[in-house]
């Protein structure tokens, strides 16, 4: 069975939609170097929100220092379409609940699988609310992010709220690559770990090995 190619089925969409009026987009960004190269590559076809939903950091120093950067990288990157900034509610205390009972699993497991839907979850929710028309995320852009997983649970959720899900593998193209040359270009901060308490730790015990 051939795999799917989900930036291809982007680019249908864009192609579908290049002669029409920017449809709008509510993008979910986990940071700053993830969606640097999202934006620039969506920002010519759609009118987005960037919805910064992470109730997965823990540390509420760590997501000042995330969303001051996302707003930072939005007032000086030279994007072509409209972009706004809508910062979600922030309450680590809906991940910790999401959590239980998977605290103890490896990253990129069940418990990240859950976060991912949550967050997509919510972004949908607010898409629905703003009358957008598709909703998406950013989190592909990432190598040790599953985009098949993604899209699996962005369909699900799609069905579940009505907003269509935006297809991406955003690393597919050199577009990881890229995110990480404007990271340097812009001088972002690029964390080292995902954001919870336990990648953080996760992340401790791979730079003791």
């Amino acid at each position: 069975m051939k795999k799917p190619d989900y930036q291809k089925e982007l680019d249908d969409i864009i192609t579908e939609i290049a002669e029409r009026q920017p449809p709008k987009l509510f993008l979910h960004c986990c940071c700053a170097p993830c969606s640097s190269h999202c934006l620039t590559y969506l920002s010519p076809y759609f009118d987005i929100t960037v919805f910064f939903y992470n109730p997965n950091i823990t540390d509420a120093a760590e997501y000042d220092k995330r969303l001051a950067e996302q707003k930072r990288l939005l007032a000086q990157l030279p994007l072509p379409g409209k972009v706004t900034l809508l910062p979600g509610k922030y309450d680590p205390e809906i991940f910790f609940e999401m959590a239980r009972g998977l605290e103890n699993l490896p990253e990129g497991g069940k418990r990240c699988h859950r976060c991912y839907e949550l967050r997509l979850r919510e972004t949908a929710q607010k898409a629905l609310e703003s009358k957008a028309d598709f909703f998406g995320t950013t989190l592909s852009v990432s190598p040790y992010k599953n985009a098949a997983v993604l899209h699996e649970l962005g369909k699900k959720t799609e069905n579940e709220v009505g907003v269509a899900f935006l297809p991406a593998d955003f690393k597919k193209r050199g577009g990881y690559l890229h995110s990480i040359e404007l990271s340097h270009q812009y001088n972002l901060y690029r964390q080292p770990y995902c954001g919870c308490i336990y990648s953080l730790e996760q992340a401790k015990n791979r730079q003791k090995l």
